[in-house]
């Protein structure tokens, strides 16, 4: 793999500067109207060190076997595996004690591709990820409601959306659908 990438510094704790970053991700996700533009990031918070980072798209479709197009939640968990040289469920095993995740939109619940939903990735870690922030919810557009965080919130994930950005993660995450005054 190549060098380590290099992540901006984010005061601990600052749940805005690291949902901004995320957005920062969401915005490089190519904008179309089959997809919203997701960013994330995974967090040690114990050393406040950024592990990895991902957003809609940035990987290969059909990543590691998995039907279809890379989801945000997912690039993060397959950049951690490469690294470790593990299949991606297995990185539960390298991932800090306090290791949280920030995404701009709820982790999927449902796929229309087949894939394994982001909610199902990150319940198979074995509770090495206890927190998601969120930007938003997903909207109603492609699966109907998600439930996503309730199964996250009922296996005991924390859930917590940082306030304050979702018009503006809105407007990144529908990049490409006709009617982005959603």
């Amino acid at each position: 793999m190549a060098s380590e990438p290099h992540y901006p510094t984010i005061p601990a704790g600052d749940h805005k500067a690291y949902m901004e970053y995320a957005l920062d991700r969401a915005r490089l996700s190519p904008p179309a109207s089959t997809k919203f533009c997701v960013g994330a990031v995974l967090v040690d918070a114990d050393k406040n060190i950024i592990l990895s980072t991902g957003y809609s798209l940035e990987l290969p479709r059909d990543s590691l076997g998995d039907p279809g197009s890379t989801h945000a939640e997912q690039c993060c968990f397959i950049k951690v595996a490469q690294k470790h040289n593990l299949p991606e469920e297995r990185i539960g095993e390298v991932l800090p004690k306090n290791t949280v995740l920030y995404t701009t939109m709820e982790p999927c619940n449902k796929r229309l591709s087949g894939n394994r939903t982001c909610v199902e990735r990150i319940l198979r870690l074995g509770g090495a990820i206890k927190v998601v922030y969120v930007g938003i919810k997903e909207p109603e557009v492609f699966v109907g409601e998600n439930v996503g965080r309730k199964r996250l919130e009922d296996a005991g994930v924390v859930v917590t959306v940082v306030e304050g950005m979702q018009d503006r993660i809105l407007k990144v995450s529908t990049a490409g659908h006709e009617d982005e005054s959603r």
